[in-house]
C-alpha cells in the first residue's frame, strides 16, 4: 500500500458537540473513500475520513469533504410537485403524485407497448435501488429502455471490457498502482477528478521514485505537470497514438509471444492493423514528437509491470471503445494482466456507476448476463419466477435512442432519477425540445435545470439519509449507513420504487407480488442469489462483513471469501459462449455480432485481440469554426453542481463558467484576461470570461461543463456535438468545433473626457483599456474617436492544496524572518 500513515481529514461545523459518527462512503467520485458522517441533533454537521479504510486511510478530497452541506441546503425539495394545465408546478400529496405516475405509466403502456416508458437513472445511487430498477423495468414494465448517466461517463469502460474479456469488471485495482513500475494515465486527469487517488500515487512517487508516469492529454493539467512524460496529443488522435505504440512494440519484439499463443485470439488482425503505423505517421497524426512516442513505447514495452488507467479523455472521444481496447491489447501483447502491478484499470466516473452496470439497472441483464443469450434469459426468468417470453432481449438501448423516440412521439413517459440531463446531455437545446414532447418525471432532491421540462417531481432522501451499498472503480463494495432521518415530506428512492411496483400490481407467474423484499438488506440477499456463479458473485458478502473489512472486492464467493483484488489471475477469461456477457460488436461496422459469429472467434476462455482502424473526428475545425472545443470537470465541482454548488467553499472557489484559451490565440484575437467572449458552435453559443493559460494547446479551447443554468448562458453542452461512439454509444464531448468572438461596446470620446477617466468609468485599468484598443503609451483619448470597451470578469479557480501542508509562519516570511529561528517571547 502506498499509504505509510493515516491522516484523518475532517470538516465539521456544529453549534455543540458531535453526538455520533456514522459509518459511510463518499458519494462523489468513483475512488470510493471511506468516511464517517458527523451528526448532531438529527442533523449532518460534517464529515471525517476513515483512517482504517484501505482506499484513502482517512484522506478526503475537496468535493468529498464538503458534500454534506447539500443535505442542509434550505432549498431541499420537501413535497412532490405537479405541473398543472397553466404550466405552473404546484405541491401535491405523495398519494396524488404516485397516482399520477401510475396513471401515466399505464397510459404509456396502452399507447406504445412495453417500450413506451424509459427509466434514466444515475451513478450515485445504491445497489439496491439499481437492482430494483432492473426488476421493475425488465420483469414489470417489460421494457428494454433502461439507461443512466453512466452512459455519459463509463459506458466505454464496460464495452471495452466486454469486447476484450467477455465480461465487465476492471482487471486491475488500486493495489496494483501501489506496486507497478509504470503508470499510464490516458485521458485521466486524476489530480482533479480523483484527488485522493492522485495523492496516493504521488505519495509513493515522492518516497520511491516509482511509478514512471506517462500522461496522455491535450491539456497540461495538474496531472500532466506531475508526469515523467506528457504526450500532449491532438484532439481525437488517441487511437492513432496507440496504433503507433503497438507498431513499435511488435517491431522491437517487446511482446510475449508465448502468452499471446496460449491466452489470446486475434493476433494476426493486430499485426495487420498496425503494420503501416510508422513512427513518422504516428507523429504526424498526433502532433506528438517522434522522440516522445518512441520513449513511451520503450517504457511500455520494457517495463516489468504496467497499469493503464483511462477516463473521460478516452471515453468521451472519437474511437472511444477502440481506444480502450487498444490499451487492453497492449496488456495482452505483453502478458501484463492478472498479476500484481499489472493490468488495465479503466476508471469509473461516479461513486456507484459500476454498481448500476453490475446489477443490471442499465445495459445488460443483472449479474453480467447476456440479453441475447436464451440461456441467460431463462436463468433470469427462473430467478424472478416470470415467463421468459416477457423479458426483453437484444442489444441495450441508450439515452440518445430515447431522445430519438421522444422526437418521433413514440415515448409516453420518461422517468429521470437523480440526474440532470438538461445540463449533462450533448446538444442540450435539441434534447430539451425532445423532452418537451413527453411526460417527464424527475426524482431528485432539488429543483434542477431538468425540472424546467418536468411534469412531475418527486423529492428524495440523500446520502446519509438512506442505507445501501455502492461499488467503486476497482470493484470494491462499500456500505453507506443511515446517519439521520430524511426531512419530513421526502422519501428514499428505494421506497418510491417499491411503492410504484405495488401500485402497478406487478406479479410473478404464480400471482405473487413481483417484488417481495421490503428493506435494502432483504434486497441485497435476493441480489446475492442472482449473482451466484456469475463473474460478479457476491454470495460471501454481508453488510456486517463489508463494514468490518472496510470494503470487499467482487467476486466474493466460497473460493474467495474475502474478495478478489484483481481479476484473471488464472488467465481464464469470460469468453465461453454461454459465459460471455455479450456476443459483442464488429469493430468496423458497429453491428452486433451473432452467437455464431462470436463462436467463430474461437476464444473459448481466451482474451480477444482486435485490429483497430483509426477514424478522425467527424466534426473538425473549419474556416467558420476554427477552434477545437473540449469540455470537462474542475477540481472543485462534480457534474452539474446540484450538490457541490450548494457547498459554500466549493461555490466560492469556482462560481462560474469560463473558457481556457492559449496566449497565442488570445493575442491573435486581441482577447484580454477575464474578458467576456462568445463561444459558438453549429449548435449554439455561450458567453463566458476568458482564462488565458499556456496549459492548453494552441487551437484548442476548454470549457467546464458544470455550469448549466438556463439564465446564465454558460452551458458547455449548448455547444457539444451529439455524436456517439458506435459501440459504447457514449457521446463525443471532447471534440467539437467552435469560434470565439469578442463582445465589446463602443465609446465615443466626448470633450473633457480623459483616457484614465474613461477606463475608470467602465471599471477598467488604463492598461486594460489600452490593450483592448492595441494602443501604445502615451495613451490618448481624442475627441470623437471611438474606443472598444471590454467587459472584464475574474474567473477564479484556485489550485487545490493537495498535501495540506500548513504554512505556520506566513507573516514572519513577509518580514524576512527565519521561520525556524527560536524567538524570545520575553
Amino acid at each position: 500500500m502506498a499509504w505509510d500513515s493515516e491522516r484523518t481529514d475532517i470538516n465539521v461545523y456544529s453549534q455543540g458537540e458531535v453526538e455520533k459518527w456514522v459509518y459511510s462512503t463518499c458519494n462523489i467520485c468513483s475512488v470510493g473513500c471511506g468516511c464517517y458522517i458527523a451528526v448532531n441533533g438529527n442533523r449532518i454537521v460534517g464529515i471525517k475520513g476513515n483512517a482504517k479504510h484501505p482506499v484513502n486511510r482517512g484522506r478526503l478530497g475537496p468535493k468529498g469533504e464538503n458534500q454534506w452541506h447539500a443535505n442542509n441546503s434550505p432549498d431541499r425539495l420537501l413535497t412532490p410537485l405537479l405541473r398543472h394545465g397553466d404550466g405552473v408546478l404546484r405541491p401535491v400529496s405523495w398519494d396524488d403524485a404516485m397516482a399520477v405516475l401510475v396513471d401515466k405509466s399505464k397510459e404509456a403502456l396502452r399507447k406504445f407497448g412495453s417500450e413506451g416508458i424509459a427509466i434514466y437513472s444515475t451513478g450515485q445511487g445504491m445497489l439496491e435501488d439499481y437492482y430494483t430498477i432492473a426488476k421493475i423495468g425488465r420483469a414489470g414494465l417489460r421494457s428494454h429502455l433502461l439507461d443512466a448517466n453512466t452512459r455519459l461517463c463509463t459506458a466505454t469502460t464496460e464495452w471495452c471490457l466486454l469486447q476484450s474479456f467477455g465480461a465487465d469488471g476492471t482487471p486491475a485495482g488500486y493495489e496494483d498502482i501501489d506496486v507497478t513500475d509504470t503508470l499510464m494515465l490516458f485521458g485521466h486527469n486524476v489530480a482533479e477528478t480523483g484527488t485522493v487517488l492522485f495523492e496516493r500515487i504521488m505519495t509513493r512517487k515522492k518516497k520511491t521514485g516509482k511509478p514512471y508516469i506517462i500522461v496522455v492529454d491535450p491539456r497540461r493539467t495538474w496531472t500532466a505537470q506531475a508526469a515523467d512524460l506528457h504526450l500532449q496529443i491532438l484532439p481525437g488522435a488517441n487511437l492513432a497514438l496507440l496504433n503507433g505504440i503497438t507498431h513499435l512494440l511488435l517491431k522491437n519484439g517487446w511482446i510475449d509471444r508465448d502468452f499471446i499463443a496460449k491466452h489470446t485470439v486475434g493476433f494476426a488482425d493486430v499485426e495487420q492493423a498496425v503494420s503501416d503505423w510508422t513512427l513518422e505517421r504516428t507523429a504526424k497524426e498526433t502532433d506528438v514528437p517522434e522522440t516522445q512516442i518512441a520513449e513511451a513505447a520503450k517504457r511500455i514495452g520494457t517495463t516489468p509491470r504496467l497499469v493503464c488507467t483511462t477516463l473521460q479523455g478516452a471515453y468521451q472521444s472519437v474511437d472511444a471503445t477502440a481506444t480502450c481496447i487498444a490499451i487492453n491489447n497492449i496488456h495482452l501483447l505483453r502478458g501484463l494482466i492478472g498479476k500484481p502491478g499489472c493490468g488495465p484499470l479503466h476508471m469509473a466516473g461516479q461513486p456507484s456507476s459500476s454498481t448500476n452496470r453490475t446489477v443490471g439497472g442499465v445495459g445488460s441483464y443483472p449479474a453480467h448476463r447476456n440479453p441475447s443469450n436464451p440461456k441467460h434469459i431463462q436463468e433470469m426468468a427462473d430467478l424472478w419466477n416470470v415467463d421468459p417470453a416477457h423479458l426483453e432481449v437484444g442489444p441495450e438501448k441508450d439515452i440518445e435512442s430515447f431522445i430519438d423516440k421522444m422526437e418521433r412521439g413514440q415515448l409516453g413517459l420518461f422517468w429521470n432519477i437523480h440526474t440532470n440531463p438538461m445540463v449533462s446531455l450533448p446538444n442540450r437545446l435539441r434534447a430539451r425540445r425532445a423532452f418537451e414532447r413527453t411526460f417527464v418525471v424527475v426524482q431528485d432532491c432539488f429543483l434542477t435545470e431538468t425540472c424546467e421540462v418536468a411534469d412531475l417531481i418527486l423529492p428524495t432522501a440523500m446520502w446519509g439519509e438512506k442505507e445501501g451499498l455502492m461499488e467503486n472503480a476497482d470493484r470494491m463494495i462499500n456500505v453507506s449507513e443511515v446517519a439521520v432521518t430524511p426531512p419530513p415530506g421526502v422519501r428514499s428512492d428505494f421506497d418510491i420504487l417499491l411503492d410504484y411496483a405495488r401500485r402497478m400490481d406487478f406479479r410473478d407467474k404464480d400471482g405473487k407480488p413481483l417484488i417481495q423484499y421490503t428493506t435494502p438488506r432483504e434486497c441485497f440477499e435476493e441480489w446475492k442469489r442472482v449473482s451466484k456463479g456469475r463473474p460478479c458473485d457476491m454470495t460471501a458478502m454481508t453488510y456486517e462483513k463489508i463494514k468490518a473489512q472496510n470494503g470487499m472486492q467482487w467476486p466474493a464467493d466460497a473460493e474467495h471469501p474475502n474478495g478478489t483484488p484483481r481479476l484473471y489471475q488464472d488467465l481464464v477469461f469470460h469468453t465461453q459462449v454461454d459465459d460471455a456477457q455479450t456476443y459483442g460488436f464488429d469493430m468496423k461496422t458497429g453491428r452486433a455480432r451473432t452467437r455464431e459469429e462470436f463462436e467463430a472467434l474461437g476464444a473459448n476462455g481466451k482474451a480477444i485481440l482486435y485490429g483497430l482502424t483509426y477514424y478522425p473526428s467527424a466534426e473538425q475545425p473549419s474556416a467558420r469554426y476554427p477552434f477545437w472545443l473540449t469540455t470537462g470537470r474542475v477540481v472543485w465541482h462534480w457534474h452539474t453542481r446540484t450538490k457541490t454548488g450548494r457547498a459554500p467553499a466549493l461555490h466560492m472557489a469556482t462560481s462560474q463558467g469560463y473558457v481556457e484559451i492559449h496566449p497565442d490565440d488570445a493575442t491573435l484575437l486581441g482577447i484580454l484576461p477575464g474578458e467576456l467572449v462568445r463561444v459558438s458552435s453549429p449548435r449554439g453559443d455561450i458567453v463566458v470570461p476568458a482564462r488565458i493559460v499556456d496549459t492548453i494547446r494552441p487551437g484548442l479551447v476548454f470549457v467546464p461543463f458544470h455550469f448549466g443554468s438556463w439564465q446564465a448562458h454558460q452551458a458547455a453542452n449548448e455547444l457539444t456535438v451529439d455524436l456517439v461512439d458506435p459501440i459504447s454509444k457514449q457521446p463525443v464531448y471532447k471534440q467539437s468545433a467552435c469560434r470565439i468572438e469578442k463582445l465589446r461596446q463602443l465609446h465615443t470620446v466626448a470633450r473633457g473626457e480623459t483616457f484614465v477617466g474613461i477606463a475608470e468609468r467602465y471599471q477598467l485599468t488604463a492598461e486594460q483599456l489600452a490593450k483592448a484598443n492595441r494602443m501604445l503609451p502615451p495613451y490618448r483619448a481624442d475627441v470623437g474617436s471611438q474606443l472598444e470597451i471590454p467587459s472584464i470578469e475574474n474567473p477564479v479557480s484556485p489550485p487545490y492544496m493537495l498535501y495540506r501542508k500548513l504554512d505556520l509562519f506566513p507573516q514572519f516570511r513577509l518580514a524576512k524572518l527565519d521561520p525556524h529561528q527560536e524567538h524570545d517571547d520575553t
